[in-house]
């Protein structure tokens, strides 16, 4: 982070390019405002790499390059489990072997896209760390198999086993190739949408190894251009579905992993599917979920030993099953499994199946929502919800029947869970609007242990310098619909007085930006400069039930923008409001908004900023986009009719000042939705600001992440 006092003055460049498009550089600034914000975000602690043990009574964490054992119900210093001295190592993950007398720890990342790394590989073994996989050129997703003898891990998208008593390795695939064939990782897409890179499981007894093949060889080809300072630029090549396009076929395979043999398994007749996740049953059977290319309808399906199959679970709707995860479906036991979904009722709700007979509970019930099952001990559920408000989480137990059910927090806010194996103990992680994290073990019942994080000095900070909080208010648009939002007003704030108003937002389908949790970012340091800030969660938005968020459902982009557009008048009839002062602020589907708003205020809204903006959902993938969208075959006016790209000529640039913001190296969000709106800018004859990150991906990484904040502090002071 640059100090302010080295950063006195800034360097200020524009670039016409025929007459309309102008790169703003900066402007000269007194001080960095987002390096105060970022020291202050720094001291908001958190308890990194937090694993149960097996006997429930302790646990480990990251403590820096170190790896700690404590126990749940005693206070103490820990124990670290690491060699003295330690190497050098960058922990980024670890992970225990089954009989917890190894340790595999990743150190280091080389980033692929958003979750994808590859790493270097230790094993901690009888007191002694030794570096492994050496041979492996690209090695990652490595673990251990559940009967401690192997670990699997995946290079250049194929898949190794390695012995840990020979030392040997043996090759599992050998048909990967980039751009072609991936066994057992994820393809782009997968990776983003599904969140996950890993495309292989263990059998129970840790012999066989079920993984997805995915060939790729028919996705068309993305190439984004790559600078690196270097004389001659190249181009990255990457296999990218757009909405409507071809996908990756993906396949289902088990490897013996005594003998290297394979064995494919039958997915059904329909190759234009997908397969979200893959497991074992308790017992041993293969089970896959398989969504079709519309999602919405949904499977899980068991492979009995003689090669039946049969659906065990499936749902349908008519827009689209909410994205399955690792959170849909959590076994109890050999024959009973829960179910988190939200069609039966239109709120997301735990159910009840056996594998032979089918559905037999609804475990919980109520106008309200089950954001994540912690656990199950086989008699009773532990969940996080949104019973107390959409914008809090508690946790509560629940008997598998229905019964008892009890809230084990008390806190009125936000909790995060990492529970003890067997549920005996919880480590919480609770905050709210005026208060930073706080990090507690707590026993079965939800009483307090101890305090392991409270964020002390960020509390003293905040409260020694009054800095402004969210409040929290709801409002009702012109066409009756009640909207829940939140105001950061101004340290002194003066009802008598008149202020800017910036409206920050995400509004993607099923997301939630107001909620009642600790959080600051560069808006917080418009606040400080005399600026309300303001956020409203519009129609589509999440933890609202089934028909508030599917009711966008093929028309992306217009409910939203009218309940965006809604706020902002409901804004400027405040009496402390400033009407001619009023701005908007998105990224990625923000930044979507934030021009749509910009286009469609008829001068509205005096200054907007898009970062990494989707400007046509043509351009994007196919799980996100036709989910909530359809294909563009079946809903092509969904498609065009609210993409900027198409009423660019709506701009009013003699009132509204635009900013539009991206990474060259955005693998997500591809500068091409930049390239295009601004084409369309032009020739509509409209004059904008545009900064360009070179290199930097969709979060602005490796290097922008603070640039591009000050940057849009920056531009707000100076046309807001």
């Amino acid at each position: 982070m640059n100090n302010p006092t080295n950063r006195s003055t800034r360097r200020t460049a524009s670039l016409l390019l025929g007459a309309t498009l102008l790169f703003t550089a900066g402007r000269a600034s007194a001080g960095n405002e987002y390096a105060e914000i970022a020291r202050l975000k720094a001291l908001n602690e958190t308890v990194r790499g937090i694993r149960s043990m097996n006997d429930g009574e302790h646990y480990t964490r990251l403590e820096g390059n170190d790896i700690r054992r404590y126990a749940y119900a005693e206070a103490g210093a820990g124990e670290s489990l690491l060699p003295t001295p330690t190497p050098n190592l960058t922990i980024s993950d670890y992970e225990l072997s089954p009989d917890e007398r190894s340790i595999l720890i990743a150190s280091g990342r080389q980033p692929i896209y958003r979750h994808s790394y590859t790493t270097s590989y230790t094993l901690l073994r009888d007191g002694r760390l030794t570096p492994i996989l050496r041979e492996a050129e690209a090695p990652r997703d490595a673990s251990f198999s559940p009967d401690g003898r192997r670990i699997i891990y995946s290079d250049r998208n194929d898949l190794y086993a390695y012995d840990l008593e020979t030392r040997q390795t043996r090759r599992l695939t050998d048909d990967g190739r980039w751009n072609e064939v991936i066994n057992g990782t994820t393809d782009w897409v997968y990776e983003e949408e599904f969140g996950t890179t890993k495309a292989y499981a263990f059998s129970p007894d840790g012999s066989r190894l079920a993984f997805l093949r995915f060939d790729e060889s028919q996705v068309p080809l993305m190439e984004m251009m790559r600078y690196d300072g270097k004389l001659y630029n190249r181009a990255f090549s990457f296999k990218y579905p757009k909405a409507g396009e071809r996908n990756s076929t993906v396949e289902l395979w088990v490897v013996d992993l005594a003998t290297g043999a394979k064995q494919r398994l039958e997915t059904g007749p329909e190759s234009d599917q997908y397969i979200p996740r893959i497991g074992w049953t308790p017992d041993g059977r293969p089970w896959y979920f398989r969504l079709n290319r519309r999602q919405n309808t949904f499977e899980m399906v068991v492979c009995e030993p003689h090669g039946a199959q049969r659906t065990v679970y499936e749902e349908r709707t008519q827009q689209y099953v909410e994205r399955v995860d690792d959170q849909t479906v959590t076994f109890v036991d050999r024959d009973r499994f829960l179910v988190r979904q939200e069609s039966h009722t239109g709120y997301m709700h735990l159910y009840l199946y056996s594998l032979r007979r089918g559905l037999l509970e609804q475990v919980t019930r109520g106008e309200w929502e089950v954001t994540q099952v912690v656990g199950t001990d086989g008699k009773r559920v532990w969940y996080l919800s949104t019973e107390t408000s959409p914008l809090r989480r508690n946790l509560y137990s629940v008997r598998l029947d229905g019964s008892d059910k009890q809230r084990l927090t008390q806190g009125e806010g936000y909790y995060t869970v990492a529970p003890s194996a067997g549920m005996r103990y919880f480590i919480t992680t609770f905050s709210n609007a005026s208060t930073p994290n706080l990090t507690e073990v707590c026993d079965a019942e939800g009483r307090p242990l101890r305090t392991l994080a409270d964020s002390r000095a960020l509390r003293d900070e905040l409260a020694a310098r009054q800095q402004p909080v969210k409040e929290f208010f709801r409002f009702t648009t012109e066409r009756g619909d009640t909207l829940n939002a939140y105001r950061v007003l101004p340290r002194g704030f003066d009802p008598a007085k008149r202020y800017p108003v910036l409206l920050t937002q995400y509004s993607g389908p099923g997301s939630q930006q107001v909620a009642d949790r600790w959080s600051m970012d560069w808006e917080d340091a418009l606040a400080e400069k005399g600026y309300v800030v303001v956020c409203a969660d519009g129609r589509g938005t999440g933890f609202r039930g089934e028909k508030f968020k599917k009711q966008t459902y093929g028309r992306l982009g217009a409910l939203e923008v009218e309940d965006q557009l809604s706020l902002a008048r409901y804004m400027a009839s405040q009496p402390w409001i400033d009407p001619a002062r009023i701005g908007i602020y998105g990224w990625s589907y923000g930044g979507f908004m934030a021009l749509s708003c910009a286009l469609k205020g008829h001068g509205l809204f005096r200054m907007a900023i898009a970062v990494a903006p989707v400007t046509s959902w043509r351009y994007y993938d196919t799980i996100y986009t036709e989910i909530y969208n359809n294909l563009p075959q079946f809903n092509a006016d969904g498609y065009d009719k609210y993409s900027p790209i198409h009423f660019a000529q709506m701009l009013d640039d003699r009132r509204t000042r635009l900013l539009i913001i991206h990474g060259t190296a955005d693998d997500n969000v591809h500068f091409q939705n930049t390239v295009e709106m601004t084409r369309a800018l032009n020739r509509a004859g409209k004059q904008y600001d545009m900064m360009v990150y070179p290199d930097q991906n969709h979060s602005m990484m490796p290097d922008a992440m603070s640039h591009v904040r000050q940057k849009m502090i920056d531009y707000t002071l100076e046309h807001l």
